[in-house]
């Protein structure tokens, strides 16, 4: 089976947190879900990550509906259930709870067997400075490329 690589990026995750912990979760999907990410049509902008009696769920996760669904199609921003391993899901419960820091989801993506992962990191805040700091630093990386291509 064919397939062209999906890798849908979370760009604000980037420019809001500092990625302190990057790891690689299942998602526990419906049929309409992976078919519709299949397509590249997700959205990971105001998604977050969030412990439920134990288990992680993603939360704001907008999966848009698939085209030929009918009446199967699922809901578009529902919670998901993260797929982890004990140890990991403990060391994120443990972090997560500790003041600063969050769990972001930075990428969705398709891997080899055909099965969804999402990508997600734990992360600490950036302060008004530190994101000034970061355009500073992007503006002056083109810069240098627009004068290497000369």
């Amino acid at each position: 089976m064919a397939q062209e690589n999906i890798y849908i990026k979370n760009k604000k995750a980037y420019f809001d947190y500092h990625i302190l912990d990057k790891y690689v979760a299942g998602l526990a999907l419906l049929g309409t879900e992976i078919k519709s990410i299949r397509q590249g049509k997700a959205n990971l902008t105001d998604a977050f990550c969030t412990f439920i009696d134990g288990q992680l769920y993603v939360r704001n996760l907008h999966i848009s509906e698939y085209s030929h669904g009918s009446f199967y199609n699922h809901e578009q921003k529902r919670d998901r259930v993260l797929l982890l391993n004990k140890k990991e899901l403990k060391k994120l419960q443990t972090k997560g709870e500790e003041k600063g820091f969050t769990i972001v989801p930075l990428a969705i993506f398709i891997n080899e067997r055909g099965f969804a992962k999402l990508e997600i990191a734990l992360a600490q805040g950036k302060k008004t400075f530190d994101k000034r700091e970061t355009l500073k630093e992007r503006d002056s990386k083109v810069e240098m490329d627009r004068a290497l291509k000369r």
